[in-house]
């Protein structure tokens, strides 16, 4: 059972704008995302009566971090007041990284159709490269530990990882999951609701 989270993704990226492969390319929020991540703050402000019950938890990348301090200044809280976790990182695509599956497909022909026989535990080339599965494997343990309400900025890999454990979605559906950034994910027993 889980105490009440707030998930947000960070709001859109240059790179989410062309279908570019992110996983942990350090980018920067768009003008579209900053209002994504100002949006989510204001609706974050609605939802939480007091604040300074929650602890405040990032991704350390910038787009995450500059997420949560917009989503702080929205909430009227000091932006910086928060702290991060090397566990909530995207997963790696490894030499995946930066392309669009246009360009991989030129590059590694029938790397998008290899993918999609099995997303779920599908393995990207290169050093560090993880699955859904090895993610969820990483990310799990912190999840679990959560000790009271939280407000956690993280990317759209962790987040299906989430619907995997939470509510055991089979691993297909889990891994074809569109997660908007544009709205507040809330995880509290065994739920998890959009809102």
């Amino acid at each position: 059972m889980y105490p009440l989270v707030y998930i947000v993704r960070h709001g859109q990226t240059a790179w989410n704008a062309e279908f570019r492969l992110q996983g942990q390319a350090d980018t920067d929020l768009n003008a579209l995302g900053r209002e994504q991540a100002t949006g989510n703050g204001h609706r974050l402000a609605e939802l939480v009566g007091n604040p300074r019950d929650f602890d405040f938890v990032a991704s350390p990348m910038k787009r995450t971090r500059e997420t949560m301090e917009r989503i702080r200044a929205a909430m009227k809280l000091d932006p910086g007041a928060y702290r991060t976790d090397a566990r909530l990182v995207e997963v790696n695509f490894g030499d995946w990284q930066g392309f669009t599956f246009a360009e991989l497909e030129t590059r590694y022909p029938g790397a998008s159709r290899t993918r999609a026989l099995d997303k779920w535990n599908f393995q990207p080339p290169g050093e560090g490269a993880e699955s859904y599965q090895r993610l969820l494997v990483r990310v799990k343990p912190w999840f679990d530990a959560i000790q009271g309400p939280t407000i956690c900025v993280t990317h759209g890999g962790v987040m299906r990882t989430l619907f995997r454990f939470v509510l055991d979605m089979a691993e297909d559906e889990a891994a074809n999951l569109d997660i908007p950034q544009d709205r507040v994910l809330k995880l509290e027993g065994k739920g998890l609701e959009w809102l």
